[in-house]
């Protein structure tokens, strides 16, 4: 596998700098709205742990009723102006919450509705802006792409969740979130100035409705390489987010500590993402692509439990630095499965091969906040943590056995 550094910004294509800008911009947005949201709904609406669980299960509920159709559409549409769309509709539906706090009349309700609909326009904002960049900088490139994303989108998680823990606090969550339509304009002003890279064009998928959204799901489910990663991804999400969906209450109401506390804990797994950014590309020249989808994995299993066992003190310290191994071993995965994805798949069927991960993974986040939901409601909080915990253990399994059988080689 290649090994070659990154192009300084100054050298990639204009337009992918400016999906750049606006992937920063948002990701510092969608990082005070992680911890603004479920705090608001703890802190300011008295939420219960059930509805905890439904509010993270709205968060991701459109990829299971709209995710597959959207690749379709997506593939038939310019990217360029679905991924203005989808920033510009984040951008209202979140200032909405402020302005109903502000006027009085802000419920559970709305929160509801808002993060629903937030997830709406997230499905076809995620699904154009990885369909988009292989037509923007080349597949050759995809692997050093990836990286920067996500190294970036890393180093904003580490400071974006901190500095929402002290925006919230500061603030309060409704203001916070503010914030954060502000950072969804801002990013829908930079990729107006997109433009298709020359010689690209356009075309309608051939085929119904129906014949080009099996196609897809085909191409991803089939017999290769994206099958067992699908699996194994999918797992992750659902296990991690058993974790996370609850900790909000365990820190606030259990440990008796703040939102900046819960922040910069949170923002620990930035640390590790971005360190499994950074090392995804040398680790994977050291022992193969294959092998650095599985064996981080496995190396982390235990992590899951400290975290589990999360409490005030020595144990805290012993939580984030589980928490931080869990995070690594998500960001080497990241940026190896993402570039595996766009390289095997051809430009037609780009955005309906990201949906149906999207809806694949998002559908395991949604269902891992359910299950955390009503195993914390009638089993306590720490009976999820302790789930999630024993299921991220086994979630290496896939890819060790898939490797075995289909070796995978990017260069």
């Amino acid at each position: 596998m290649a090994t070659s550094t990154p192009a300084p910004p100054t050298r990639w294509p204009r337009a992918f700098r400016y999906v750049y800008a606006a992937d920063l911009v948002e990701g510092l947005g969608f990082q005070v709205g992680y911890l603004a949201v479920p705090v608001l709904a703890v802190s300011v609406l008295a939420a219960t742990p059930g509805q905890v669980g439904l509010l993270a299960v709205l968060g991701t509920a459109a990829f299971l009723v709209i995710g597959l159709p959207a690749g379709v559409w997506v593939d038939r549409s310019p990217r360029r102006t679905v991924l203005v769309a989808a920033a510009a509709a984040r951008a209202a539906l979140y200032a909405s919450v402020p302005l109903a706090w502000w006027a009085g009349a802000l419920t559970l309700g709305q929160v509801y509705a808002v993060v629903l609909l937030v997830g709406v326009a997230t499905v076809f904002g995620d699904v154009a802006a990885q369909s988009v960049l292989p037509e923007l900088i080349g597949r050759d490139r995809l692997v050093a792409a990836n990286s920067l994303l996500m190294t970036t989108g890393a180093t904003v998680q580490i400071g974006g969740r901190g500095v929402g823990g002290l925006l919230v606090q500061a603030l309060g969550a409704p203001l916070a979130l503010a914030v954060n339509a502000a950072t969804h304009l801002l990013a829908a002003l930079a990729l107006t100035r997109v433009r298709p890279a020359v010689g690209v064009a356009r075309t309608r998928p051939a085929g119904g409705f129906g014949r080009e959204l099996g196609e897809g799901v085909r191409h991803v489910l089939g017999a290769g390489a994206l099958r067992p990663l699908a699996v194994s991804l999918a797992g992750i999400n659902l296990t991690v987010n058993l974790m996370t969906t609850m900790l909000p209450l365990v820190f606030l109401r259990e440990l008796r500590l703040g939102a900046g506390a819960l922040g910069v804990f949170l923002g620990v797994g930035g640390v590790g993402a971005l360190l499994g950014a950074v090392t995804a590309r040398p680790v994977a020249a050291r022992i193969g692509a294959g092998r650095a989808l599985w064996l981080p994995g496995l190396l982390v299993a235990p992590a899951g439990t400290l975290v589990a066992l999360i409490d005030r003190g020595p144990w805290l310290w012993l939580a984030g630095f589980g928490w931080l191994a869990l995070a690594w071993r998500t960001g080497i995965g990241n940026v190896i499965g993402v570039s595996l994805r766009q390289r095997v798949t051809p430009d037609r069927l780009l955005g309906r091969m990201n949906a149906t991960f999207r809806f694949l993974l998002t559908g395991a986040i949604a269902v891992g906040a359910g299950l955390a939901g009503l195993l914390g409601q009638y089993a306590g909080p720490r009976v999820p943590l302790w789930a999630g915990a024993i299921g991220v253990a086994l979630t290496w399994v896939p890819q060790y056995l898939s490797e075995r059988t289909h070796p995978i080689d990017l260069r």
